[in-house]
């Protein structure tokens, strides 16, 4: 079961995934992000801390995601681990996104 879940910190909004981001997950995960961007938050993050498995398709939502923000909001992804971080890393689009370890590091930086 896929579940998307979304929160506000002091004016950034945190969209939190847990379970797997495929073909079927990617497009709600889109649709989160999407009506999360619409508020126009000082910082968007997109939280993969509970995520088991992130497939190419998750990623073309971040990258998506990262192109179509204006520059007045501040965009973080959180992955830790060899499921989420290990191929944002090797497919490069860390180079693109601000990638963080933990939400609470994210949140310090975007608060910053």
């Amino acid at each position: 079961m896929q579940q998307f879940t979304e929160r506000e910190v002091d004016g950034v909004v945190i969209v939190a995934a847990v379970g797997a981001i495929d073909m079927l997950t990617a497009p709600q995960l889109q649709e989160a992000v999407a009506a999360a961007a619409r508020r126009r938050p000082s910082g968007l993050v997109v939280d993969l801390t509970s995520v088991d498995f992130l497939g190419s398709a998750g990623m073309q939502v971040l990258m998506e995601t990262r192109k179509g923000l204006d520059g007045d909001t501040r965009f973080a992804v959180v992955a830790d681990g060899p499921a989420t971080s290990r191929p944002l890393k090797i497919t490069g689009i860390t180079d693109y996104v601000d990638l963080y370890p933990s939400l609470d590091v994210a949140l310090a930086d975007l608060a910053g």
